[in-house]
């Protein structure tokens, strides 16, 4: 049974930025990273991808390329947790113990949790920018859309991570409409499980002025239950009809965001709150009944947007946490409940959103950021994707 000083479960942004980080404080710790996957994703360009103005592949490195160097990769799938133990045992059934864990494993995209929708995703006009397999079809679909037709961009009632990635793809698809000049004959609906446009009034106002401009048609607590592709129909639940009542659909094309939560094995472990979320202080990031163990990113049960945003301010949260319980010292770190989610309203337009626990707008920049901007746009096409690559993953930004 092999030990670690430090054990992190998950090989994506969280892990690998934490465990980078981790180094650059203190070069001897003994660190090892649970990840069963080759590929490693930059996921928020897949919306670019969808819209026709990204290269897919830009978004795939070999995880091995990502992995810090002096720490351990066990590239086994974590199954189960024995926190009494110090213990995680994997799919595999190996055991590995640890002085200290760190659960960064990601989300879980339920596709499932829709009817019909594993069988049809991916053709029959039916696709979704939350998969490095279908956001090019997006694009496909895009440049197939024809007057008379209507779209329907949906949004599930669970968390999601980027919240504002099933809005994205809806702005993108009516500006390539408005340039085409078939915008005033396409219908375009928005049919979301939740119950607003934005949880941020400031931003949510920008928003709704885009969605007038464009004649896009709202519809909330409505959540997406079903689908059948060779009919083109949708089935959706109304969530705010006490009797469970249904509405199908027909489309001409759909973007759907699946439903999302922790992983099953997370689900199913003694690290969790009722909701099936890693249970941490918000502020802190460490487990509220394990003191050795932390999580970040978004498996954890924090109340803030799920974002790779997000994981850059924890990480260096985290990072200092944990080095001052190894130090035997006091934890002064803080998270802020900082998240950003950069909206595409259009090609060369961009909001950027900020904000942190309470609904508090925490903007970077000296100007209106809800205000559609080019400059923006160039920061989410070009500078993001790199910062990621050379920075973020390497722990230096």
């Amino acid at each position: 049974m092999a030990h670690f000083q430090i054990l992190i479960i998950g090989g994506g942004n969280a892990g690998i930025s934490t465990a980078a980080q981790l180094l650059r404080r203190k070069k001897d710790l003994h660190i090892a990273i649970i990840e069963p996957s080759e590929k490693h994703y930059y996921q928020p360009a897949w919306t670019l991808v969808g819209a026709g103005v990204f290269d897919i592949k830009r978004t795939i490195r070999n995880e091995e390329s990502v992995m810090p160097r002096n720490v351990k990769w066990i590239k086994e799938a974590a199954a189960f947790f024995e926190p009494q133990n110090n213990t995680v045992i994997t799919a595999q059934g190996n055991s590995y113990t640890y002085d200290y864990l760190v659960v960064a494993p990601g989300i879980q995209l339920n596709w499932r949790d829709v009817k019909g929708l594993k069988e049809t995703i991916g053709k029959n006009a039916v696709t979704s920018n939350y998969s490095y397999q279908y956001a090019p079809y997006t694009y496909e679909c895009l440049k197939n859309i024809k007057p008379g037709d209507t779209i329907f961009f949906t949004a599930p009632s669970t968390p999601t991570k980027c919240g504002g990635a099933p809005q994205k793809v809806m702005y993108m698809t009516a500006d390539y409409l408005r340039r085409k000049g078939i915008l005033k004959d396409v219908t375009l609906e928005f049919v979301s499980g939740g119950s607003m446009l934005f949880g941020i009034k400031k931003y949510a106002a920008s928003l709704q002025k885009i969605v007038d401009k464009y004649g896009i048609i709202l519809h909330f607590k409505y959540d997406l239950i079903a689908i059948d592709g060779e009919k083109r129909e949708a089935t959706f639940k109304l969530m705010n009809d006490a009797g469970g009542a249904t509405v199908t659909r027909k489309f001409d094309m759909i973007h759907v965001t699946p439903p999302q939560s922790a992983p099953d094995f997370i689900r199913q472990s003694p690290l969790v709150d009722v909701k099936g979320w890693v249970d941490v202080n918000k502020y802190t990031l460490q487990h509220t009944k394990f003191q050795n163990i932390f999580s970040l990113g978004d498996v954890t049960n924090t109340p803030n947007a799920k974002t790779g945003a997000a994981v850059r301010k924890q990480v260096p949260v985290l990072v200092k946490n944990l080095i001052a319980l190894i130090e035997h010292h006091s934890m002064t770190e803080k998270y802020s409940g900082y998240g950003s989610c950069p909206l595409t309203v259009g090609y060369g337009k961009l909001v950027l959103a900020e904000f942190g626990y309470d609904n508090k707008v925490m903007e970077t920049f000296p100007f209106d950021q809800a205000k559609p901007r080019r400059s923006m746009w160039l920061l989410k096409k070009y500078v993001l994707p790199w910062l990621y690559w050379h920075k973020i993953l390497k722990g230096s930004a």
